[in-house]
């Protein structure tokens, strides 16, 4: 099983709450190899105010709704569905149906704009890591990563094509990483 991102629906203006009771009962409860991450999407917005000065101020991205990064265990969908202020999960049917989770391309759009990523790229992602390409024109394709750019939110991958060793740039959001 791997780690993917859902979408946890709360009560509005009960975001940052249902993050710390999150990350407490995580911890409490020993679940921090299911339970990875949990970010209430925030973007900072400048007002001008009526004397013409400009402030900045964070606004949440999505009112009533945190992200989880998680590995959907029956126990660990458990843990988060019966945390308080946690209303359900966003693309759950319902009646014991798990949810789905968020396509790498999405999760990575709202954590660039966070100045975040979705891989943990001070441990996972460095030159020699084995990725799997899920996005783009070489999908399905496996390969070991050669470059970083981390600025660009871009790789170099050395993938085998017809039997050789080929450099290819792929986006940060089309892989994922191997082990």
């Amino acid at each position: 099983m791997e780690k993917l991102w859902y979408v946890v629906q709360t009560y509005s203006g009960h975001e940052d709450k249902v993050k710390e009771k999150l990350e407490s009962r995580t911890v409490s409860m020993g679940f921090e190899d299911y339970i990875f991450r949990v970010i209430v999407p925030e973007e900072t917005v400048v007002e001008v105010m009526k004397d013409g000065t400009k402030k900045e101020k964070k606004k949440k991205m999505f009112a009533g709704y945190v992200l989880v990064e998680m590995i959907m265990t029956d126990e660990a969908w458990y843990v988060v569905r019966n945390t308080p202020g946690v209303t359900g999960f966003l693309g759950s049917s319902g009646k014991g149906a798990k949810p789905t989770s968020l396509k790498p391309q999405e999760i990575d759009k709202i954590l660039i704009g966070m100045g975040m990523s979705r891989v943990n790229v001070d441990t996972d992602l460095k030159k020699g890591a084995k990725v799997d390409i899920v996005d783009g024109p070489f999908k399905g394709m496996s390969g070991v990563v050669d470059v970083v750019d981390l600025p660009n939110n871009k790789l170099t991958v050395l993938i085998d094509l017809f039997g050789q060793e080929t450099p290819v740039e792929v986006e940060l959001y089309q892989v994922n990483i191997i082990g």
